[in-house]
């Protein structure tokens, strides 16, 4: 089925993947306009991979529904692969090609013309991707950078309306990662939409013009990198306010201000802990203003983005635990339980804990205990 031209570049509606009693995706619905940068962030093990690979038609999820361009991905899959184009991690290459050779290659293999038309059109995506200069060069020779960038040329061959990038960035040094945030941005001024995973916000918030949080395999939130903070409940904020005069103590009238958490004075400098949007932001200064305290600054400092991310990781992995602890039965004194949430790993799945040197026999012996219950539910 194919919708109109208004359609959305990328529409996902209900998606659910299984792994037979493992769900690495929980009921997705999302929405990318045309021409979009779209980043996909979350930590290892949130459903990103299972994602791009049920839009690039490599698997068929449990249900739900896939377009691309308006084109129904589970029903056309021939049509869907014209318009998409697939980059997955660390993708090989060839040891026995050069680079020309391996893009002309595929040219060929998307049938798009004769010799001279596919070699020409090589030649443009490797200039696209800044590699011209490796044309002769052999694939495996490349860096890990220019590997990438080469992936990502045989990506583009075919000029697809939607390109799906998963961690792209993955191991690039900086000037690598400013070059293909060039190139995306290249991309998406020419009309194609950009889907691209990452488990690195501060990556995604560089290149991206709107991004969403998945955490094991559940939409968290979506929007600009502003909404999706907030969305987070990140509205925490300190303040930092250096006074013309210095203060021997905070006026009592800004910890009585709506969204102060506290406030304290060091070293001359006032230091508020706040909770609340830039609207409320905006009318504390405006207060202070207004009470006669006049400043040589006014600053803020929020959470970075990989704190943000780290606190939804755990926030997610200690939900996942203590329902964990209901569906089984078993009590969380567990030594096994507890040596796993010390040492900070996921619980999924238990074949990596049931062999490491730290899972006792009693442990192992409890382990084996959940597998019959699960088995049995």
């Amino acid at each position: 089925m194919i919708h109109s031209q208004h359609s959305p570049a990328i529409d996902i509606r209900d998606l659910r993947v299984d792994y037979e009693k493992f769900t690495a995706v929980h009921d997705l619905s999302l929405t990318v306009p045309p021409g979009e940068v779209f980043g996909l962030v979350g930590p290892n093990g949130a459903g990103k991979t299972s994602t791009f690979k049920v839009l690039a038609s490599l698997m068929q999820p449990t249900y739900g529904e896939v377009f691309l361009s308006g084109i129904d991905v589970l029903e056309d899959k021939e049509a869907a692969r014209r318009v998409v184009g697939y980059m997955p991690d660390l993708a090989p290459v060839p040891r026995d090609l050069k680079c020309g050779e391996f893009l002309r290659f595929y040219a060929r293999a998307y049938g798009l013309g004769n010799a001279k038309q596919c070699a020409a059109r090589a030649d443009e995506c490797l200039e696209e991707v800044a590699l011209s200069d490796q044309k002769m060069s052999w694939c495996h020779k490349l860096s890990r950078g220019q590997t990438q960038r080469l992936v990502l040329a045989k990506t583009m061959l075919h000029a697809p309306k939607v390109l799906i990038l998963d961690e792209p960035a993955s191991g690039l040094d900086p000037l690598a990662r400013r070059e293909l945030r060039a190139t995306l941005r290249e991309l998406a001024s020419q009309g194609a939409t950009i889907f691209i995973s990452s488990h690195i916000l501060t990556e995604l918030a560089e290149m991206c013009t709107s991004i969403c949080v998945m955490s094991h395999g559940k939409l968290l939130a979506s929007g600009t990198v502003d909404e999706v903070r907030t969305q987070l409940g990140d509205n925490s904020r300190n303040i930092s306010v250096v006074p013309l005069q210095a203060l021997v103590q905070v006026p009592e009238w800004i910890h009585r201000f709506a969204g102060v958490n506290g406030a304290s004075i060091d070293a001359g400098k006032i230091s508020i802990d706040f909770i609340g949007d830039d609207e409320s932001q905006a009318s504390l200064l405006e207060e202070m203003i207004r009470k006669g305290l006049r400043m040589r600054s006014f600053s803020e400092k929020r959470s970075s983005y990989e704190e943000i991310l780290i606190g939804v990781a755990e926030r997610s992995r200690l939900s996942w635990i203590k329902n964990l602890y209901v569906v089984s039965g078993i009590s969380p004194k567990i030594p096994f339980f507890y040596a796993t949430a010390a040492l900070g790993w996921d619980l999924q799945p238990f074949v990596y804990h049931v062999s490491s040197p730290f899972c006792s026999r009693g442990s192992f012996s409890w382990c084996f205990v959940f597998f019959q219950t699960i088995k049995r539910s």
